[in-house]
């Protein structure tokens, strides 16, 4: 049997080392969690590693990238202007035609006969006419002699009269009937490419018919229409005056190669919905390098700014109170600057204040850094900026 005098020391020791067992952890994640709300006291005893570059002096082209689609110098829906059957499809769809070549023939024989037709009562009336003519002239000098009255006269010169205006109608009768003759050959009102053939041959096709036959599209040259935020309007428009706004485009199928327009068209409005106005350039596209339906990037240069302060784009950061960037002191250490930034692109961006030239600016490592802290220059950006 244990002494009761003995079994009291014993559970307290138990209970002790119990406790403490507890408070150790909890005190250890107390500190840990602490350290964790405040990463700046935990590496502010050692260097942050950065990447950084060096604020120089440059021209930078002021560019407007948007997006443009292509779309046909001209599109013609080809109709048929006659009614009949579709003898011959002359072309395979997607073909490249000429301006005047032949498309479709219809059948001509019914309007073959019809200018046959009008060509015979033509000259019918062209023989009453003639018989009419000389009746009254027979008569106007039977008037004199008092064979015929005056009023007989004046019938025979209304019969000549009447039968020239019926010859008249009967000339325009064989115009309009030659023109649908005619009108049987369907050609290529421009050059370009054949659309989907939407009428095969052997059917009947209607003048009437809203349906068209076969649509070309001129490629040579090309439209590309895009949009630009109306804040450019007035650069835009001195530059268009001046002829000096060349869109440009990065060749799809070289990329290698810049294909270069000139405007054609400026819209008489803002759009209020997109704040954006919209223009249209051509482009030679001799080669057809640009298709309709293509939506491709459009580079507008608007102006040089000349020997101006510029960063790299990534050095520059935004927050609450505007844009910011680090900059790397004599002492090694971070400065936090707002910078006040007029232009940006996706390589560079000029300062207008807060960096001066041969200022070194941090470019990675941002998010590690606190104003005052120490840094460790791991890389440094050597690219020129881009003209």
């Amino acid at each position: 049997m244990t002494h009761p005098s003995l079994a009291k020391p014993f559970w307290s020791i138990q209970i002790l080392i119990i406790v403490l067992s507890i408070w150790l952890p909890l005190s250890g994640c107390s500190t840990t969690e602490k350290e964790s709300q405040d990463p700046g006291k935990k590496t502010a005893g050692r260097a942050v590693a950065v990447s950084t570059a060096t604020a120089t002096k440059a021209d930078v082209p002021v560019e407007l990238t948007t997006v443009g689609s292509v779309e046909p110098y001209a599109a013609v829906a080809v109709k048929t202007q006659v009614t009949g059957i579709l003898q011959n499809v002359a072309f395979r769809e997607g073909q490249q035609v000429k301006k005047g070549d032949i498309l479709f023939t219809i059948d001509k024989r019914p309007f073959a006969a019809r200018v046959a037709q009008a060509e015979a009562t033509l000259a019918k009336n062209q023989a009453a006419l003639a018989n009419a003519r000389r009746q009254a002239q027979r008569y106007q000098s039977a008037v004199a002699s008092g064979y015929v009255s005056s009023e007989q006269a004046d019938q025979a010169q209304t019969s000549v009269a009447t039968l020239q205006a019926t010859v008249l109608a009967d000339e325009a009768a064989i115009t309009n009937a030659r023109i649908d003759l005619d009108n049987c050959i369907i050609r290529a009102p421009i050059s370009g490419y054949t659309g989907a053939l939407m009428v095969d041959e052997g059917n009947l096709v209607k003048a009437s018919s809203e349906q068209s036959l076969v649509t070309i599209n001129q490629l040579t040259p090309v439209k590309v229409s895009f949009t630009l935020p109306e804040q450019h309007l007035a650069e835009i428009r001195r530059r268009i005056e001046t002829q000096e706004l060349t869109p440009q485009i990065t060749n799809p199928q070289q990329p290698e190669q810049i294909l270069t327009g000139k405007v054609s068209f400026f819209d008489n409005s803002v759009d209020p919905q997109t704040g954006t106005i919209r223009l249209k350039a051509d482009f030679p596209n001799s080669r057809q390098e640009l298709w309709p339906g293509q939506f491709l990037p459009v580079i507008i240069r608007l102006t040089i700014m000349e020997n101006v302060t510029i960063v790299p784009t990534r050095a520059v950061q935004s927050g609450l109170s505007g844009y910011y960037a680090f900059i790397i002191n004599k002492d090694q250490k971070a400065e936090l600057r707002q910078v006040e930034i007029v232009f940006s692109n996706q390589d560079v961006s000029v300062v207008a204040a807060g960096v001066q030239e041969g200022e070194v600016v941090v470019t990675d490592g941002q998010l590690r850094l606190r104003a005052g802290a120490m840094v460790k220059i791991v890389e440094t950006d050597q690219k020129e900026s881009r003209q």
